[in-house]
């Protein structure tokens, strides 16, 4: 059976094509600039890319055109073989534990927690309706990021805020990149060659979000009520002291909006430094002998050795560590500086191993008190393995 995974966004739409019989990725691509002028695709198939500019005034068009060009290219002989597609959808509250097949209710749910995803629950639900109108036959899935984290405790998932906060508006941690951190989760037991085991998932990209999970179930995260939350990212800013938000507003004469949107998009990377939100060109930068690009890196990496600490401890010990994500799976000076921060705790690194790059190694050395890998992850496969189990029960 072939299954879609859609990632629907504001202007853009990303999908992944797979034949589950064998688990193998048939075609994969980027819908980019949709609802704007110079709209483009490009489809990777066979190991060639493909590359059209066309009109994509909307998302109903968008998909048009991406079912129009499966076939046209022959990835499909009938968009008959499509037997499901599974949607990323950002933020399914405290109601969804798990993926779920989409009915209207779920769809009125997702309008109703777009004021806690306002820039992703709208794009998602224009990605689900325009499926919905392409292949009004094939079954829908709801695969949420918030899901995974749903078995935390509420002494983890709480905020030390008025309670009716969270009884009248939903104030809580929700955790996100859930879809990624079960994918992880999943493949630990194939590593330990155990079913029992106390891990620290560390998903690290332009986002960012540690977990620390026990035999596959989540018990603490580090993004919260927003994903703006946790360690600093490419461009956000992680935990900060709230106060410092008022004050701002008082000093630069700025509304939240314009203050929110600083610390979501010119802060982490990007703002401490004043060079750049990606990490490559931050290590570019200590090279030159950049004094902010030094200090942003450690402050990084202090951030995640923070964490990574803290959950040991949540977890009363660890059996494994996993980085994942775009920096974690190739950045091996990053987890290097890691590691060697968390020396205290015995976890030490094997440096030969660890020079390489997205491909799953245990890169721990063989007297580290914790095994470390590097496990790529797949949050498409993740989203069309959940679509097959539900459409096959």
């Amino acid at each position: 059976m072939k299954i879609i995974s859609i990632n629907a966004g504001s202007s853009s739409l990303k999908f992944s094509l797979f034949d589950m019989d064998k688990k193998e990725l048939i075609a994969s691509g980027y819908f980019e600039r949709v609802t704007l002028d110079g709209s483009f695709y490009t489809i990777k198939y066979k190991g060639e890319k493909i590359r059209e500019e066309v009109a994509m005034p909307n998302h109903t068009v968008a998909v048009e055109v991406l079912l129009d060009r499966l076939v046209s290219i022959g990835i499909v002989n009938s968009l008959d073989e499509i037997g499901g597609v599974g949607h990323r959808l950002v933020h399914g509250g405290d109601k969804y534990n798990k993926s779920v097949i989409i009915t209207d209710e779920v769809m009125a749910d997702l309008e109703k927690y777009s004021e806690l995803a306002p820039l992703h629950n709208p794009a998602n639900i224009l990605g689900i309706n325009a499926m919905k109108k392409a292949l009004p036959n094939v079954p829908m899935v709801g695969v949420f990021d918030t899901a995974f984290h749903q078995t935390m405790d509420r002494v983890q998932y709480l905020y030390p805020v008025p309670y009716e906060w969270y009884t009248k508006y939903g104030v809580r941690k929700y955790g996100f990149h859930g879809t990624s951190h079960c994918y992880i989760s999943k493949q630990i037991p194939r590593l330990l060659g155990k079913e029992e085991y106390k891990a620290i998932i560390c998903h690290l990209g332009s986002g960012a979000s540690l977990s620390a999970v026990k035999n596959g179930k989540c018990i603490d995260t580090t993004m919260g009520f927003t994903p703006l939350a946790g360690v600093m990212m490419g461009t956000r800013s992680g935990d900060i002291d709230p106060s410092i938000i008022p004050y701002i507003m008082q000093k630069e004469n700025k509304s939240i909006d314009e203050v929110m949107d600083d610390l979501n998009k010119k802060s982490g990377f990007l703002g401490m430094s004043e060079y750049s939100s990606d990490c490559r060109d931050i290590e570019s930068g200590m090279a030159e002998g950049n004094d902010l690009c030094h200090l942003a890196f450690e402050k990084y990496m202090q951030c995640v050795v923070n964490y990574i600490a803290s959950y040991y401890v949540e977890l009363g010990g660890c059996d494994i560590i996993c980085f994942t994500a775009g920096l974690g799976e190739n950045g091996p000076a990053v987890r290097s500086r890691i590691i060697e921060k968390l020396a205290c705790l015995g976890i030490k690194l094997d440096i030969e191993k660890n020079n390489t790059r997205g491909e799953e190694i245990e890169i721990s050395s063989n007297d580290s008190s914790v095994k470390v890998f590097v496990v790529p992850t797949n949050e498409e496969l993740m989203i069309a393995e959940d679509t097959l189990a539900l459409i096959q029960k």
